[in-house]
């Protein structure tokens, strides 16, 4: 008698890596990330592929930049969920200093990573985790619904 073949569920649409706290390991994460992106069907030159690519590029930046801790590395985690049509990123360092999103100066030259979150993420935010740090999160749409 045949033993019924049952499908095996789609393979989860994440991604995780751990990284140098460095700007190198930024770059590194951004890279990925796109990489990552164009595997799930969403290649450079889309809207989707580009927006999720800044907002790791910014929250990669301010994990290095902000988020550092000597000997310390910094994680990046990419959840695709189609069915509500979002990409999660989260970026998960050890420092225990929450970010705080300000309006600078015209004369500066920083500061404005999280107003370009705020502008790109259908929604963004910060939670603690277990053991010291936070995690940076946003959630970016996939596709403009009319």
């Amino acid at each position: 008698m045949p033993v019924p073949r049952t499908q095996s569920p789609a393979p989860a649409r994440t991604f995780t890596q751990r990284f140098s706290a460095t700007r190198r390991g930024a770059r590194l994460a951004r890279l990925l990330a796109a990489h990552q992106l164009t595997g799930w069907g969403h290649p450079h030159g889309t809207e989707a592929h580009d927006t999720v690519v800044l907002v790791v590029a910014e929250l990669a930046a301010n994990a290095v930049l902000h988020g550092h801790v000597p000997g310390r590395d910094f994680a990046l985690s990419l959840f695709h969920d189609e069915s509500r049509g979002v990409v999660r990123i989260e970026v998960t360092d050890t420092h225990p200093a929450q970010p705080a999103q300000r309006t600078p100066g015209t004369d500066e030259s920083g500061g404005r990573g999280l107003l370009l979150v705020d502008a790109l993420a259908a929604d963004w935010g910060v939670r603690d985790r277990l053991g010291p740090g936070k995690t940076v999160w946003a959630e970016c749409a996939l596709a403009r619904h009319a």
